[in-house]
């Protein structure tokens, strides 16, 4: 009985270290914005003036979020390819996988909150007026230099919440710990609720991956226009939240279409689930620039831009292109990235 108990724990560790990663960002997010904001603090006036602005931690809030989405599809991914892979039985001999890796990945986003953002930020300073390195952007503007510092800043950010999963994962499933005997642990039932269909852990993870790819992205674009900056807190609310639902609903959608043929296997695969929604989602926006492009040189060849009324229809169709094209990308790139289990 007792065996059994562990191999059912080790099925449900995808859900635990998905729940476990969640949790670890949701805290370290509240702690640092918490430290910052101290009355007692230098500068903490400047700061609470600078986050009650809606334009600033309306995206900052969806960009924590979108981070935490991301770590929580990598880790739920990392222990459901060893689930799929090794079996339950053979990580049911693993000790506390989930404790080691709350531990780990702790680790990872304690380094990265207070040593390598301070890094990156001191970097950015010495590109600023009267900065050390100023001269080697020679006549770029500043707010040039603050979106091209920034952008580096979250390449750098990315790549390390990646490696941060990675390394938390290995550290938690690689073998080792106490050991129980193979013959009960094979012996255990192979359904269990607590393991999630390969066509709907595909949807998922291609879904979450996605909305982090437009999030990001589009936390990005902000930083380089001016538009958003003393909006009222609700349209950036409903704007934010629409963005991230209609994506997240579409691209489960066409995953889900391009995941029929997993529907009867044991295995989801899942990385190859994130790889097809990050080449979807760089084909979507190369498609739909060449097609914005296309158009719009084809509309202005005789009569310039157009105004008004005319410019909405654009955007509104160029829309419904976009939200489209979404669905079919990720059904035929999921297919594709899955073609060799049909």
């Amino acid at each position: 009985m007792a065996t059994n108990l562990s191999v059912e724990r080790a099925r449900r560790l995808p859900r635990d270290v998905a729940w476990l990663a969640a949790g670890l960002h949701a805290a370290l997010f509240v702690a640092t914005t918490f430290l910052q904001l101290l009355p007692l603090l230098i500068g903490s006036e400047v700061l609470r003036n600078h986050y009650a602005m809606p334009s600033v931690w309306i995206p900052l809030l969806f960009h924590a979020g979108a981070t935490g989405l991301l770590a929580t599809a990598l880790a739920w991914s990392h222990a459901r390819n060893a689930l799929d892979e090794r079996g339950a039985g053979s990580l049911a001999r693993i000790l506390n996988p989930g404790s080691r890796f709350a531990l780990a990945y702790l680790g990872a986003l304690v380094l990265q909150a207070f040593v390598l953002s301070p890094l990156l930020f001191r970097l950015e300073m010495r590109f600023m007026p009267d900065g050390s390195l100023e001269a080697l952007f020679g006549v770029v503007t500043v707010r040039s230099r603050m979106v091209t510092a920034m952008l580096i800043q979250s390449i750098v950010h990315a790549v390390v919440l990646v490696a941060g999963v990675w390394f938390a994962a290995w550290f938690a499933l690689r073998k080792g710990g106490r050991t129980v005997q193979a013959g009960e642990a094979d012996g255990a039932p192979e359904n269990s609720d607590a393991i999630v269909s390969p066509r709907r852990a595909i949807a998922c993870v291609g879904a979450a991956v996605f909305v982090w790819l437009q999030l990001w992205t589009g936390s990005i674009a902000l930083r380089w226009s001016d538009a958003h900056a003393g909006m009222d807190a609700r349209p950036l609310l409903l704007g934010w939240v629409a963005i991230s639902l209609l994506a997240g609903m579409l691209a489960f959608w066409g995953a889900w279409l391009g995941a029929a043929s997993q529907a009867a296997r044991a295995e989801a695969h899942p990385f190859r689930a994130v790889a097809a929604a990050a080449l979807a989602f760089v084909l979507l926006q190369l498609t739909c620039t060449g097609i914005a492009a296309g158009w719009m040189l084809w509309i202005t060849r005789d009569v310039g831009l157009p105004g008004g009324s005319k410019m909405l229809d654009y955007i509104v169709a160029l829309a419904a292109i976009y939200l489209v094209l979404l669905v079919m990308l990720m059904r035929g790139v999921t297919r594709w990235f899955y073609r060799r289990y049909v």
